[in-house]
């Protein structure tokens, strides 16, 4: 298809990490909620050092359009050429977890990918592997629930996710749903990246753990927790113990270490998963968060820390809110993290982002023993952008990158 000859075609997830090292980044920059009357746009940033824009925003472009459809998410293209984006809703903002099928040419919209009335009760993120004909999608909950806030009732009322679905590949069909034991909010989903491992993670959000799916030997799928963030209880936020907040994952390309966000606590980990069943904590960091000293939340009780973190500053600023959505470079020694989660959680959890904008770091990695480090001489400030403080999200590389590459 004129789609395939498209980007640099790395033949396995080992060839593409000895691809280029990147130059640009692509980030959607968000106004919505903010209080700014300006349209969303997509950012250039230039992250090559070499370069005299290294750090800045170097062409933002107005992506604000008219269509109609419904709180998309994920997007990934097909090797039909393709292009599959997955829907949290309706246009009322009532759950549903179904998958739109555009054209990968003239992204006109086609149609659905499944089947009619066969969509998911909740949707969010999902990943597909044909070797195996499964595609997994998680749920985070109806857009009416989240839009304006967290509410802490609707976690008991059961209006947020705790299940992942298991489709059919060849069938567009969903054949399986995996309820998630201790398993809040499973947002982002990554397969390993050997496209014949049968395994994967998924980051449960708001009960900050780490669950791996695989296949069992009667050819269905199970799920089991892996790794626990303990929350940590406190003094001066709206509940008496904080979660971590898990909100971003990734699988590095020879899919050694996971990497992971918690937007609360304020940490990016590494963990070797080496052995999937049994990760380790190899790397740890702290950028920003809810629990730094000085700040408006005394912690009581800590089951990791001894004491508070430091508010971080980079070259003069302070960096508000916490590392969320992350990309880690194709050779794995460059993470690029951005400190927005969504802009009603924002606001609540993070007003100072509203009113400052979000940052983008970058941290280097040790990809021998394993280890992070923030690279001090990085910072791209959204609050500085021409039409006022921004809140930039997901990240994407031109040619490929870690979260949305599937090799089949």
């Amino acid at each position: 298809t004129k789609c395939g000859k498209c980007g640099p075609g790395y033949p396995t997830p080992l060839e593409a990490m000895k691809g280029p090292r990147e130059e640009i980044i692509y980030l959607l920059c968000i106004y919505r909620n903010t209080g700014t009357e300006a349209p969303d746009y997509l950012a250039t940033v230039d992250v090559d050092p070499k370069s005299p824009q290294y750090c800045q925003v170097i062409e933002p472009k107005d992506i604000h359009t008219k269509c109609e459809l419904a709180y998309l998410h994920t997007s990934h293209c097909l090797a039909t050429g393709e292009v599959m984006i997955s829907s949290l809703g309706d246009r009322k903002g009532n759950s549903k977890g179904g998958f739109v099928l555009l054209d990968g040419e003239t992204f006109e919209v086609k149609g659905t990918w499944e089947r009619p009335g066969g969509a998911a009760p909740m949707g969010y993120d999902f990943w597909y592997q044909p070797r195996h004909n499964v595609m997994i999608s998680t749920e985070w909950a109806a857009p009416n629930v989240f839009r304006d806030g967290f509410n802490p009732a609707d976690v008991e009322a059961g209006l947020y996710g705790s299940h992942l679905h298991v489709w059919d590949w060849q069938r567009h069909e969903m054949v399986q749903t995996l309820p998630l034991k201790d398993g809040l909010i499973p947002l982002e989903i990554r397969f390993l990246h050997n496209p014949d491992a049968a395994q994967g993670f998924v980051g449960c959000a708001l009960s900050s753990n780490i669950q791996r799916f695989y296949k069992n030997e009667g050819g269905t799928w199970s799920v089991e927790k892996v790794i626990q963030v303990p929350p940590k209880k406190v003094k001066g936020w709206m509940l008496p113990e904080m979660p971590g907040l898990v909100t971003d994952i990734l699988l590095s390309l020879d899919d050694r270490f996971l990497y992971f966000s918690n937007w609360l606590h304020g940490d990016l980990r590494q963990y070797d998963v080496s052995d999937p069943q049994r990760p380790r904590l190899t790397g740890q960091i702290f950028l920003g968060g809810s629990i730094v000293k000085g700040g408006p939340v005394q912690v009581l009780e800590d089951q990791e820390l001894k004491s508070q973190p430091e508010p971080l500053v980079v070259k003069g600023k302070r960096v508000a809110g916490g590392p969320q959505m992350i990309q880690l470079s194709l050779d794995g020694k460059r993470i690029y993290v951005t400190t927005s989660l969504y802009s009603g959680w924002d606001k609540q959890f993070y007003p100072d982002l509203i009113r400052e904008g979000s940052v983008m770091l970058q941290i280097d990695v040790d990809t021998v023993k394993g280890g992070l480090k923030l690279n001090p001489n990085f910072l791209v400030d959204f609050g500085k952008e021409p039409l006022g403080p921004a809140l930039a999200h997901e990240l994407r590389y031109p040619g490929g990158d870690c979260s949305s590459d599937i090799w089949i």
